[in-house]
């Protein structure tokens, strides 16, 4: 009799913060082993990208998941994005950014043996799942690596996932967390 294996995909789910990561892990703990990776070289200041980090902590404590941690790499995401400080929220300056921390999630996922790569930041009503979307299936399609397609803010996400924030008394930031969002 053949054997059959009962373990799940291997999902790296890159998060911006606890707040965006909670609801996203219940809904995919189902069908994948879920690892958090927390990879933000946007956040500004570092005070910032500090109290995102600890909420991103609280949920992989509470609920023992997994947690890697890339490098702050704040200078290398200025340059980047420097020709566009100056586009409103949503413009070419968001696309870099998706980009950039999309590639380093599929990198570090396919280094890692994972089956999968996938992102928290489509449960924000503010970020445009499309773009989110075909930039990870187009990094899945170099990288040698599937990308999990989705927007996590459909059937009520972005309101579930800030009910459990709340409950849990997660930080919560008030700007996506550039410095160029700041205003």
């Amino acid at each position: 009799m053949p054997e059959y294996s009962t373990l799940k995909p291997k999902i790296l789910l890159h998060a911006c913060c606890g707040t965006c990561a909670v609801y996203p892990y219940f809904l995919l703990e189902k069908d994948f082993d879920v690892t958090l990776f927390y990879y933000n070289p946007n956040l500004y200041p570092e005070k910032e990208y500090v109290n995102r980090l600890e909420g991103i902590k609280t949920i992989s404590e509470k609920y023992s998941i997994p947690l890697l941690k890339g490098k702050y790499e704040n200078k290398k995401w200025l340059s980047l994005t420097a020709d566009f400080k100056n586009e409103p929220e949503g413009g070419r300056r968001c696309s870099l950014c998706f980009e950039m921390r999309l590639r380093e999630t599929a990198r570090t996922a396919k280094k890692l043996d994972f089956d999968f790569f996938g992102t928290t930041l489509t449960i924000s009503p503010h970020k445009n799942h499309e773009i989110i979307n075909s930039t990870g299936i187009r990094l899945a399609s170099s990288k040698g690596i599937n990308f999990y397609e989705a927007n996590l803010k459909k059937m009520d996400g972005f309101k579930k996932t800030m009910e459990l924030s709340k409950k849990l008394n997660l930080y919560r930031q008030n700007y996506c967390g550039c410095i160029y969002s700041m205003k």
